[in-house]
């Protein structure tokens, strides 16, 4: 999978102004399917695919209310390609891609899965945007639907599940497609939502493939080691003396800070844009590319090898750790004038989306516990991010209310009892493995699990050095997915027989 855009990985928490954001360390990782630290090549507005037709359908602002005010209605984009698609005739199947909190050509760059799987599958693809991102905004503009808890109420994953299927069923409409079978397919965020999807809408997807989805990564499900245990062991197991000069770095930040002119010293050092005002920036923009290193890291290249290379072989063949650490820093981001460690950026409207998620429902609780040893020991306190939000927002977060809504307490079994048809996939080298599905549930809800795979990096583009775990991972999911739309097929022709 290449990487066009800029999602923000960095864990931060975002405290909103009219123009500015302030970052301030609340250990809430950003989901996404790309990189932001890393620079990449952007493509806005332009896709490698002529195929598609790009529509928007007038979407109703809530699904759950009567109210005048849930009349409203806002202009959603989807995208479709056809040109493999077998028809409505042949009850071929539809592919649709349930988006994140990204802009809809993210997922027409990054997800390779329908071009290589759709001429197979002879399936119509389908691409929703998610609301508040990209240019599905509601109240006309994103200065108004972002611009507080008023118009961004409307923004939650169960509002997108219904703008998922209303666009759905449009779409078998549209093209008479009426017996043509659905299969919903997301990565990472939108790997939760496909799965929700298929337990709320079954009438609408024959089945789901969840790609890096933790949707058992919140308060009552929480898992035992957390992202940083696997992003810890990842860079130990690339280099011992690389993870002993990460681990050693926190103290010798905090001891040079503690100079009279320790800031500047750090500010000059790590060549900033901005003089520091705390130490807590540099370590937090630190902290967001070790991360990305390893949530990311797949060809090509290796992204951690290339970081901790530089770490352990600086160039200057300095022993200072902190020389060292900067010198992967370069080696990472690439050698700039100054590195910007977002002290005060003007945010754009995918983080304060994206922000506000993060602070009403998709509240996860991710911190460096004592166990994650290449960092300072910082756990997640649930209070002070209550607390954060209250002040952002003026509202508090639920973060109970996702695991009541979608029922994932005792996944195994509710999802055996209640639910079929749905892969979910994982890289155990993805930090949020560490919150997916990770053994099967059933037979028909299975879990695909890699030991070197990274965060949804089976839906990647196809290449020809991809290793053969990699193809193998593929082909085990497109069998499956094949299988349901046989026997739903089957059971089709003996409807219509009968």
């Amino acid at each position: 999978m290449s990487f066009p855009f800029t999602i923000l990985l960095p864990l931060v928490f975002l405290i909103l102004s009219p123009y500015f954001v302030s970052l301030t360390h609340s250990k809430v990782a950003r989901l996404g399917i790309s990189p932001t630290t890393r620079p990449t090549e952007t493509v806005l507005e332009k896709t490698e695919t002529s195929d598609l037709k790009f529509f928007y359908y007038d979407q109703i602002l809530d699904h759950f209310s009567f109210t005048p005010e849930s009349y409203q209605t806002f202009q959603q984009r989807y995208a479709v390609d056809s040109k493999h698609w077998a028809g409505a005739n042949a009850s071929a199947p539809i592919l649709a891609f349930l988006g994140e909190e990204a802009w809809l050509e993210v997922d027409l760059h990054d997800v390779g899965f329908f071009q290589d799987n759709g001429p197979r599958l002879k399936a119509l693809c389908v691409y929703i945007e998610h609301r508040y991102y990209g240019m599905s905004m509601p109240f006309g503009s994103a200065k108004e639907a972002l611009k507080n808890a008023t118009t961004l109420g409307y923004l939650n994953a169960a509002q997108a599940l219904a703008d998922y299927a209303a666009i759905l069923v449009h779409v078998k409409e549209k093209y008479s497609a009426k017996h043509s079978p659905i299969i919903v397919v997301g990565a990472s965020y939108g790997g939760m939502l496909a799965a929700w999807f298929r337990l709320k809408y079954p009438h609408i997807a024959l089945g789901a493939l969840a790609s890096s989805a933790p949707l058992l990564y919140f308060e009552d499900t929480r898992p035992k080691y957390g992202y940083y245990h696997v992003i810890t062991n990842v860079f130990k197991e690339t280099s011992e003396r690389c993870y002993k000069t990460i681990r050693k770095s926190w103290r010798e930040i905090d001891r040079v800070a503690a100079k009279s002119n320790g800031l500047l010293i750090l500010s000059k050092k790590f060549r900033t844009c901005a003089p520091l005002s705390r130490s807590f920036d540099i370590k937090d923009f630190l902290d967001s590319i070790y991360a990305e290193s390893v949530q990311f890291n797949r060809n090509p290249g290796d992204w951690v090898a290339t970081l901790c290379n530089a770490i352990d072989n600086p160039p200057n063949r300095k022993n200072y750790v902190l020389d060292r650490i900067f010198a992967g820093i370069v080696a990472y981001i690439g050698n700039q004038s100054c590195y910007d460690t977002g002290l005060f950026i003007q945010p754009s409207n995918d983080v304060i989306a994206w922000s506000w998620q993060s602070c009403s429902e998709i509240m996860m609780p991710i911190g460096h516990d004592k166990h994650d040893t290449m960092f300072q020991t910082a756990p997640f306190n649930m209070t002070s991010a209550i607390d954060n939000c209250k002040s952002s927002y003026g509202v508090s977060p639920r973060p109970h209310w996702v695991t009541t809504y979608f029922g994932i307490q005792d996944v195994k079994l509710i999802l055996r009892r209640f639910g079929s048809n749905i892969i979910f996939s994982n890289g155990l080298a993805d930090p949020y493995s560490v919150g997916g599905v990770l053994e099967d549930v059933s037979d028909s809800i299975v879990a695909i699990k890699t030991l070197k795979g990274t965060h949804s990096q089976d839906l990647s583009t196809r290449r020809k050095d991809d290793p053969e775990w990699l193809v193998m991972q593929r082909e085990k999911e497109i069998k499956i997915i094949e299988s349901w739309i046989s026997t739903y097929q089957k059971d089709l022709r003996g409807l219509n027989m009968s």
